[in-house]
């Protein structure tokens, strides 16, 4: 059920489990969800088919796609099961904020978050509250909620909030430029520790991040983190033959090898892309035959949107003379055909960045996808142990000290077996290592926290 304003709506989806009589609920915030394609509703919409099987009932409260600027994939909203309730609000439109340079869906959604949010608490019976989004100042209002309502809440750190990576691990252009990143990590300099006092658990992506906090607010113990990765999104890969999806970046029959990247670009992977770079030069001066047919795509490297996305990885590739082999393609499509351009690759390529707690989500779709993949990865990165312990593919490990010189003759020697692999190669895939990686499995250790924090909740 869709609730926005005083209209109810249904979603049509057919029965995906049988309900089990439930009595506790969990409130979560996900400013962005379907239809918008954007990757930080991926652990929520994947969790969706299992929560109530668990034993929780999930209420979502989202922001009305009308106010958001994004890639909308209508197709998204077929996964999700129909009995879910979904609440949309407003937000003030972006063609006004933008003037006052407050483009950001957190603070045009904030006012009508909070009420909205209030209204709910006051009228159902809420057991748990959470927050699984980037949109790191919507967490702000947790403990404004908690110390009206008592009722406990967690976080999902997909991201750093408050962090110096920046300046660590070389981005030289943050997203939204230096002057709203700059403006953001002032806020955060705020809004993390109010809101940290008086959280319950933590919920991160990267073992990193646990680490990170406990240091900087020594109230916060190891024993309220939860290191979950994403899950793996086996049942979009089961609907995708049914959605007939085309992609439009390549002709999949033109008689080419196209090798595919799908992911964000930015300068802290410049050493994972020069390396590759250098590599396929060195190849192509000593087997231009076998070269002559391959094309490099990456799809979707920038975080702005339409005419403001800028291409980040051309000009490394003409730096090495082999941009006449690559073409990027900086905006991002539709979640689905980024599926669909995995299935029908010859190959896929994973760019790790210089910050080795950079765990790449896109990882479990490659490998789902069954295709041949080549990863360049930091060699502390949780990606380069995945892809080795399920078979999955070729790893070309760094350190952040590395030099593109220095990673060659690994890069050569992958790049030799990748282009070797006959069309239709697939993996030989450990699927047994795989399973604790699937949607269902992360799920089920989500909800585990979820009782874990309500049993401790009940206890003080």
């Amino acid at each position: 059920m869709i609730c926005s304003g005083e209209f109810i709506s249904k979603r049509s989806l057919g029965s995906i489990l049988e309900e089990p009589t439930l009595n506790r609920k969990v409130l979560i915030i996900s400013p962005y969800f379907p239809p918008i394609n954007a990757p930080d509703h991926q652990r929520v919409r994947m969790g969706l088919p299992y929560f109530q099987k668990l034993g929780w009932e999930p209420l979502i409260l989202t922001v009305n796609p009308d106010y958001i600027e994004g890639t909308i994939d209508p197709l998204l909203t077929q996964t999700i099961p129909e009995n879910i309730s979904i609440t949309q609000i407003k937000a003030l439109p972006v063609k006004y904020t933008r003037r006052l340079g407050l483009s950001n869906i957190g603070w045009r959604c904030l006012p009508y978050l909070f009420a909205t949010g209030q209204r709910i608490l006051t009228q159902q019976k809420i057991d748990l509250i959470y927050f699984s989004t980037t949109v790191f100042i919507t967490m702000g209002l947790a403990p404004l909620w908690f110390r009206r309502f008592k009722i406990p809440y967690l976080l999902d750190f997909q991201d750093p909030w408050l962090n110096d990576y920046g300046k660590k691990f070389g981005y030289d252009q943050p997203p939204g430029g230096q002057l709203k990143y700059g403006f953001a990590q002032q806020v955060a300099q705020i809004l993390e520790p109010f809101t940290m006092r008086k959280v319950s658990h933590i919920i991160s992506v990267s073992p990193a991040y646990p680490k990170t906090l406990i240091e900087r607010y020594s109230w916060l113990k190891e024993d309220q983190f939860t290191v979950l990765p994403f899950g793996a999104p086996e049942k979009d890969f089961e609907l995708l033959p049914q959605l007939k999806v085309k992609q439009t970046i390549f002709n999949s029959n033109d008689g080419k090898r196209h090798l595919v990247y799908v992911g964000r670009g930015g300068s802290d992977m410049n050493l994972a892309l020069r390396a590759l770079f250098l590599g396929i030069k060195s190849q192509r001066d000593r087997h231009p035959e076998y070269w002559s047919t391959v094309k490099l795509h990456f799809v979707g490297t920038s975080y702005a949107y339409g005419e403001r996305a800028t291409k980040t990885v051309e000009p490394i590739a003409e730096e090495f003379g082999v941009n006449d082999l690559v073409e990027e393609h900086p905006n991002r499509v539709p979640y689905f055909e980024a599926l669909q351009l995995l299935v029908e690759s010859d190959g896929i390529l994973l760019i790790g960045s210089n910050n080795p707690d950079y765990t790449a989500s896109k990882l479990y779709p490659c490998i789902l996808a069954r295709k041949p993949i080549l990863a360049l990865f930091n060699q502390q990165s949780s990606v380069v142990d995945i892809l080795k312990s399920c078979q999955a593919g070729q790893v070309v490990a760094f350190d952040s000290h590395d030099s593109p010189t220095d990673l060659l003759p690994q890069v050569t020697e992958q790049l030799s077996w990748l282009i070797s692999t006959p069309k239709g190669y697939e993996p030989e895939t450990n699927w047994l290592a795989f399973k604790p990686y699937t949607a269902e499995e992360m799920t089920r250790q989500q909800c585990n926290v979820f009782d874990q924090v309500l049993s401790n909740s009940s206890l003080s």
